[in-house]
């Protein structure tokens, strides 16, 4: 038994965390990735076989093997087990520094590994789709990016955390008065945004709302019972880039899902406004075309600054409907 191994052995046996810590630190600076695993390992099997309370070392080893060990041990922790308590899923964490094709040679057939190539196709890598060919098709929209998606808001990831920063926003400068809009029941869109925002209403405190109404997007901010909005038309990418924010974010205490999932919930809203599901995935020319007849707005209803919000409101002239979104989750 090696010093490394009786060291290891002690700090588990003690639950000395800080003690884990400083090897962690150790093994990453001499790039010691097999211990650094079989730290992560030996933790997590404590954790659960005898109750010890390891689980912050097995999540920072793992983290760390994600963001900076060389491609052949990331991928061992991209298994879709591991980074149930990382800052961030571990398939964002691991795209951050290491390109698909890196991983590809190495990592699982499981669904995670889908999710890795997606976030490497948002972060501007071109994807080979052979590569995905034996992959679960969890994700059932192209990898490659559309002509007609916006810019996503990129995480950065590092060992003092992780910034996960908003798309940019129009400001609310116009101040109107509005009136509900008779409302008309659009189930499918109702349960495209509640999935887009879920783990801000099932794992935190926040809330959300939708409805569709006969007539112009104030009618439908109307509907929401709001009688006073700012409210300012926006470009499509912007909104999208919302959306996708959005579907990607955990709210103030919600599990962080990743821009992959952001991309496909998004994906799904349009799907659900355009009347797509039948068909999906969609074409590119059937989403341009949404998209040219549908008109954008952000709003708010005066609240302070503050927590997540997705405030926005979609019309479409032609059908003479419109919607609007009303989601929010406090810090």
């Amino acid at each position: 038994m090696d010093d490394d191994t009786d060291e290891l052995d002690a700090l588990i046996h003690a639950v000395d965390l800080d003690g884990l810590v400083r090897l962690i630190d150790g093994q990453c600076t001499s790039h010691d990735w097999r211990g650094l695993l079989r730290l992560r390992d030996r933790c997590r099997a404590a954790t659960r076989e005898t109750g010890r309370q390891l689980w912050p070392a097995a999540t920072l080893a793992e983290y760390r093997l994600a963001l900076i060990a060389p491609p052949e041990w990331a991928a061992r922790v991209l298994d879709g087990e591991a980074g149930r308590f990382t800052v961030g899923p571990l398939s964002e964490v691991a795209a951050q520094h290491h390109t698909w094709a890196e991983l590809a040679p190495h990592i699982e057939p499981a669904p995670v590994a889908l999710y890795v190539a997606h976030e490497r196709a948002i972060r501007g890598e071109v994807i080979d789709p052979a590569t995905l060919a034996d992959l679960p098709p969890v994700l059932d929209i192209p990898a490659a990016l559309q002509p007609w998606e916006p810019t996503y808001p990129l995480s950065t990831y590092s060992d003092a955390g992780a910034e996960h920063p908003e798309p940019a926003a129009t400001p609310l400068t116009v101040s109107v008065d509005v009136t509900p809009g008779e409302a008309i029941d659009d189930a499918a869109t109702e349960l495209a945004v509640r999935h887009l925002v879920e783990p801000w209403t099932s794992s935190s405190t926040g809330r959300a709302e939708t409805v569709c109404v006969e007539g112009d997007h104030r009618a439908a901010i109307g509907a929401l019972g709001v009688r006073s909005a700012r409210i300012a038309e926006i470009e499509a990418n912007e909104a999208l880039a919302w959306l996708a924010w959005a579907g990607a974010s955990g709210g103030a205490q919600g599990r962080r899902r990743g821009m992959a999932n952001g991309r496909f919930s998004m994906w799904w809203l349009l799907g659900a406004l355009g009347d797509l599901h039948d068909h999906w995935p969609p074409t590119s020319a059937d989403v341009t075309a949404l998209l040219a007849e549908l008109e954008w707005y952000r709003w708010d209803a005066h609240e302070p600054a503050g927590g997540w919000r997705l405030q926005l409101a979609i019309a479409d002239p032609a059908e003479g409907i419109a919607w609007a979104i009303n989601a929010s989750d406090q810090a």
